[in-house]
């Protein structure tokens, strides 16, 4: 069980700080629910205690697998299918892993096929998505800014 200060990692919103924990009724069940601040959206996620496992949330990655992540970014190995909708159902599933160098596959292979092609709309939201997710775990893990990073990741694909 997390603890309110905690960093954690939500495999579809991004990396955030435990804000405090909640019990609320929802749909006639009452349960409780930790309160996630995601600093990069301003947003507040309600995660429900019991399903945290189930759902992928975990720890954010100490900074020395962050530092790994940020240098092997030139070199991961990006093989996307032409079909889009398999590419979009692969690249979902990489998200949903929750697995940091599987969303810094995603971001690297959606920003090279937008450079050489161009992107769908449904992919470029991806696309921001997995940045956000990714960026957002580093800046946590490592103490920097945004900025700092959205430059180093897209510096990598110059």
């Amino acid at each position: 069980m997390y603890q309110v200060g905690d960093k954690v990692v939500h495999p579809m919103h991004g990396a955030g700080i435990v804000e405090s924990i909640v019990t609320k009724k929802v749909n006639g069940v009452v349960r409780d629910y930790y309160t996630l601040k995601l600093p990069v959206r301003a947003m507040l996620v309600m995660i429900p205690v019991d399903n945290c496992e189930e759902i992928g949330v975990r720890p954010v990655v100490d900074s020395e697998l962050a530092e790994k992540v940020l240098a092997a970014f030139p070199s991961i190995e990006v093989n996307m299918t032409q079909s889009w909708n398999r590419r979009y159902r692969e690249n979902m599933e990489r998200l949903k892993s929750g697995d940091l160098f599987e969303v810094a596959r995603v971001v690297k292979g959606l920003m090279i096929r937008d450079n050489q092609r161009g992107l769908s709309t449904g992919e470029r939201k991806m696309l921001h998505s997995a940045k956000q997710i990714l960026i957002s775990e580093i800046v946590l893990s490592q103490s920097c800014s945004y900025e700092d990073v959205e430059r180093s990741i897209n510096g990598a694909l110059a």
